[in-house]
């Protein structure tokens, strides 16, 4: 019997983990990076090398998500998850603060912390987001990912302004003593917020086949598929697959002008710091109204056409390329060009991209001979810290071998832009391939494709 949908109070509660997440990843990613490279002067390949690290470790989350799934209970992971987070952000604020008098030691310790915050992260995130999609109703997923992704962004902005503030004066002891303060404040409100959400494990082990092991470790000594075949499944499903590559190079996409956008409104259009820090403000305002414009949809037409959020996806990175076409033809044009308003509707398809690709995760998660919510949301989020790590790196990467073969820094920007451009075309496409989402897992009839519901819709005059 399957276990009754979550509430909106259940949802938020669950948005409260994301936020105690958040709040932990923003010091190891954003405090941290600075500190190492204005207050101890080291190379910014350091930082870079850790952050990226991070995401590259985040590829054991499929093992998490299966572990989980085998377990029937999300919660012990998400738990166990964010403790390791916890150790991992006080870890890296130790490592930090041993550099400024041995830096070899230091280095070592904060290596060994960013590989257990990418193992926090992988363990909390991946289960999280399975206990979303296995247990939300499907016309609330679209506003229950919008809750979620925004409480995560609360966390960072709170815990940047609340800890830049108790980090003044700088020292290193105080680096140490904020980090760990937030983070077991944030453990202990996951304990908080967690705390009979999830209940006892409701649902039946899945049925056996010939592959499948027993293991009296497991819930009753039920029989627990090994994981390596149960990626296998997974991975031999064509919508999985398509989907896996669909989320890899749109958020490869998304990420690439994270580290770039900045320089080049300095750069190419002249902004002072200040005035290229408040333009990244604008994308964020821009992600934000996205993100609720999806959610409004989502929950106001929980009855229309199933093909919903996936408009809204395959939208979004259209959408996106359109935007960052505009921005690389602008610095053309850079005295006449609009680049705020350029950024902010940049911002709107990123957000509701972003957004509802996490919903549509929630929804194709479920699919399959078994019951896998944990595996699949760990193969994608693998997919996605993949591509976050790439990402940023790359960008900056094609900037400096386009400026060693082009004198004006417009051109070579605008190659770059451009080729994230033709890189969200290329996930729209792929958005197209893959099947919806049906609610009986046992029927042998394939789904419709995005296609066929738009020569339907169109077919009917919608």
């Amino acid at each position: 019997m399957s276990a009754p949908g979550l509430g909106w109070l259940a949802i938020v509660r669950l948005g409260l983990v994301q936020t105690s997440l958040g709040a932990i990843v923003v010091l190891t990613t954003s405090t941290i990076n600075r500190v190492m490279v204005v207050e101890l002067a080291l190379p910014a390949m350091l930082p870079g090398f850790l952050v990226a690290l991070h995401h590259v470790v985040q590829m054991s989350r499929p093992h998490f998500g299966h572990r989980s799934d085998v377990g029937g209970r999300r919660t012990p992971w998400i738990i166990g998850g964010m403790f390791a987070l916890a150790l991992g952000g006080v870890g890296a604020a130790t490592g930090t603060a041993v550099m400024a008098t041995a830096h070899g030691l230091g280095v070592a310790i904060a290596v060994c912390s960013f590989v257990v915050i990418g193992l926090g992260v992988g363990a909390a995130g991946t289960s999280l987001l399975a206990l979303l999609a296995k247990r939300v109703d499907p016309g609330r997923r679209a506003a229950a990912a919008t809750i979620v992704w925004i409480m995560m962004i609360a966390g960072f902005a709170i815990t940047a302004g609340a800890a830049g503030h108790f980090l003044d004066p700088f020292s290193p002891e105080r680096l140490v003593a904020v980090t760990a303060t937030v983070s077991a404040a944030a453990f202990l409100l996951t304990l908080l917020a967690l705390w009979g959400v999830e209940g006892a494990a409701q649902q039946a082990p899945a049925p056996l086949d010939a592959a499948d092991v027993k293991d009296p470790a497991s819930p009753q000594g039920a029989a627990r598929p090994r994981f390596g075949q149960a990626l296998r499944e997974v991975w031999e499903e064509a919508d999985a697959r398509r989907f896996t590559i669909f989320v890899f190079v749109s958020m490869l996409a998304y990420s690439t002008q994270d580290l770039i956008l900045e320089p080049y409104a300095g750069t190419v259009f002249g902004m002072t710091p200040g005035e290229s820090t408040q333009l990244a403000g604008v994308q964020h305002g821009g992600v934000l109204l996205g993100m609720l414009l999806v959610a409004i949809s989502g929950t106001a037409a929980r009855r229309a056409a199933p093909g919903l959020l996936r408009w809204w996806t395959v939208g979004g990175c259209a959408a996106s390329a359109v935007a960052l076409a505009g921005i690389a033809y602008g610095g053309g044009q850079a005295l006449a060009w609009p680049l705020r308003l350029n950024v902010f509707l940049l911002g709107v398809a990123n957000g509701a991209f972003a957004v509802a690709a996490i919903a549509s995760m929630m929804t194709l998660a479920g699919r399959g001979r078994r019951r896998s919510e944990g595996i699949r949301m760990g193969l994608w989020g693998g997919a996605q810290a993949i591509a976050f790590g790439l990402g940023g790196f790359l960008g900056t990467v094609a900037i400096d071998v386009s400026r060693q073969f082009l004198d004006n820094p417009v051109h070579a920007y605008a190659i770059v832009f451009s080729g994230e451009a033709a890189l969200f075309i290329y996930a729209a496409v792929l958005g197209l391939t893959v099947r919806l989402a049906t609610t009986d897992n046992t029927a042998d009839r394939p789904a419709p494709t995005f296609g066929d519901v738009a020569m339907a819709e169109v077919l009917q005059g919608r």
